[in-house]
């Protein structure tokens, strides 16, 4: 007989909607193939193979099903799929950032515009952002084959189709450039930035994360090389955005990052305050064994911030 735990993690955002653990019966009920992949474990509940990918893709299907109003969402195999929980934490805390300046509600819908550097094939933020919020999003990144995707996510659930345009980044070198138009003004960005500076560096992590699983083939969520890796890593990322965040202070209000590194936050901290910010603020954000932050930087002025219209 299996047990329903539904023991709260305390870790999550207040409003995450997955605090709780996964009802597998809602979920297959949502997605019918998820059934094939739920199992009872050592421990009387119920829950799939972490280590498989079409198991984790299945949950994220019925999840964002479920939970997101999505009619239809795939990736093409060997990229990543992202763990839901986490994700929606960023995009909570974001709304919590943006109410802060806005006498302490949450500001919504379309008028509330996120560009999101590096979409991936998932469309992950843009979908969550947009179901919780009702905000808008641009979406960019180098990968065409990713931009493609998404368009079909997009084209095949119709509530997106007006809340999210895509851009391809015709300079991998550059993050903001011919993204950010003189006219536009973000609420924020959002970005996952690539955690590795070499192939073989992510390839090693990989082989190293699937073993722990439990998985010795070696597969695992996937990734490409532009979502798994950069020259300089994490660190040169983020890095590349802030200085050229220098050139877009008017046009957004909150430029944010995840930092997945706590050794890169005094760096981070170092270049905010050479290059001039007005405020920084950063969020630790805790998925059970994963550990992260948010790292936000405005170069906006209190009084800039307070006539800022979300509207």
């Amino acid at each position: 007989m299996k047990q329903k735990k539904n023991t709260e993690k305390i870790n999550l955002h207040p409003r995450n909607l997955h605090r709780t653990r996964y009802d597998f019966e809602k979920l297959s009920f949502a997605l019918p193939e998820l059934k094939s992949f739920v199992f009872i474990n050592e421990h009387n509940t119920e829950t799939i193979d972490f280590s498989e990918p079409e198991a984790v893709k299945a949950l994220n299907k019925a999840i964002l099903i479920s939970d997101y109003g999505i009619t239809s969402w795939d990736i093409p195999s060997d990229y990543l799929c992202p763990p839901i929980p986490g994700r929606a934490d960023y995009v909570h805390y974001i709304a919590d950032i943006l109410a802060e300046s806005n006498n302490g509600v949450i500001p919504t819908g379309e008028n509330v515009v996120g560009l999101d550097i590096g979409i991936g094939a998932n469309c992950i933020y843009p979908i969550m952002g947009n179901a919780i919020y009702d905000w808008s999003f641009v979406g960019t990144d180098i990968d065409e084959k990713a931009i493609q995707n998404c368009k079909k996510i997009i084209g095949e659930n119709p509530k997106l189709i007006e809340a999210i345009s895509l851009q391809l980044q015709i300079e991998p070198r550059f993050i903001f450039k011919n993204i950010i138009l003189p006219e536009d003004k973000f609420a924020f960005t959002i970005c996952n930035p690539p955690f590795h500076s070499s192939q073989q560096e992510a390839s090693k992590t990989s082989e190293r994360k699937t073993t722990n699983l439990g998985n010795p083939s070696g597969q695992n969520f996937g990734g490409q090389n532009t979502e798994l890796w950069c020259t300089g890593g994490e660190i040169g990322f983020i890095t590349q955005m802030m200085y050229e965040s220098v050139k877009f202070p008017l046009n957004c209000f909150w430029f944010t990052t995840l930092v997945s590194k706590k050794d890169n936050l005094r760096t981070i901290y170092r270049t905010l305050n050479k290059i001039g910010v007005i405020e920084i603020k950063t969020i630790e954000m805790n998925q059970g064994q994963k550990i992260s932050r948010l790292v936000a930087w405005t170069f906006l002025s209190k009084q800039q911030q307070h006539d800022w219209k979300f509207e």
